[in-house]
């Protein structure tokens, strides 16, 4: 018998809307501290500073107030387990339009994060969930979309905190939850399969890579690390050795090296 077919995991609307809003208020309330000093900082992310990161975790909200003024698309293209694996392909247009928000935002970096905020909280109070919006990559529902975003503002505060520590950003629960899981989620789409289990406690466990199925008892193979981590190794802000070799991740079996499936997104 052929193994069942994993369904795609669902999300709690109220709480992806209610996490996005908060994480961005979080990053918000950090970067209204920020220093000309620290914004000159050089971040992990090639040639950004921290002012065109700041910039970044504006846009990448934005963009969903953005979407809902445009007209509605006329059929679904993008299914969220579609959106970690289109990310890299539009590197090279999202490097422009953040360095193009970052030197039209100037100083005024508040009063960036303040309209954001503002045109989010209008357009998400008159749109369902069900409503598709032009993404970069073909359409996708809102809801979908906005998972999305608890990536985006997850991983980019995390950047943030690499590169200012001192700032300490919070990281709301549910939207690492999010986070972790849509990536985790991704990692049994590139590599189906049920030989291998993946836990990132306490938000997510999955099976996958191809081998002998496990049925019951302690799987053979076992891979396992903190939400941090584990969304790190997904984004290649860090790599499989180096968080193996700082006990960040505990692998056992022969089939728990993931080292030629990370990083998920590019």
């Amino acid at each position: 018998m052929p193994p069942a077919k994993k369904r795609t995991r669902s999300y709690d609307s109220a709480k992806i809307r209610t996490a996005v809003l908060a994480q961005f208020g979080n990053v918000r309330d950090a970067a209204r501290t920020l220093t000309p000093e620290q914004l000159a900082r050089p971040t992990r992310l090639g040639d950004w500073t921290v002012h065109e990161l700041a910039a970044h975790l504006a846009m990448v909200l934005g963009t969903v107030h953005r979407y809902l003024g445009m007209p509605e698309p006329e059929k679904h293209e993008v299914p969220l387990m579609d959106w970690p694996f289109a990310t890299v392909t539009a590197a090279a247009q999202v490097d422009e339009d953040t360095r193009a928000i970052a030197e039209s935002a100037g100083a005024g970096l508040d009063d960036l994060f303040t309209r954001t905020l503002t045109g989010i909280e209008e357009s998400l109070a008159a749109a369902s969930d069900d409503r598709l919006v032009p993404s970069r990559f073909g359409a996708m529902t809102l809801g979908d979309f906005l998972v999305t975003r608890t990536v985006e503002l997850t991983v980019h505060t995390d950047d943030l905190n690499d590169a200012v520590p001192e700032l300490d950003v919070p990281y709301d629960r549910q939207a690492l939850a999010a986070c972790a899981r849509l990536l985790a989620d991704a990692l049994a789409v590139k590599a189906p399969g049920a030989s291998t289990e993946v836990r990132i406690p306490p938000y997510a466990v999955v099976q996958c890579v191809e081998g002998p199925r496990h049925t019951r008892g302690t799987p053979p193979n076992v891979v396992e690390a903190d939400p941090l981590t584990w969304i790190r190794l997904a984004t290649g802000r860090t790599d499989w050795a180096t968080a193996l070799g700082a006990a960040q991740v505990s692998a056992s079996g022969e089939r728990a090296d993931l080292s030629g499936l990370l990083p998920i997104m590019g």
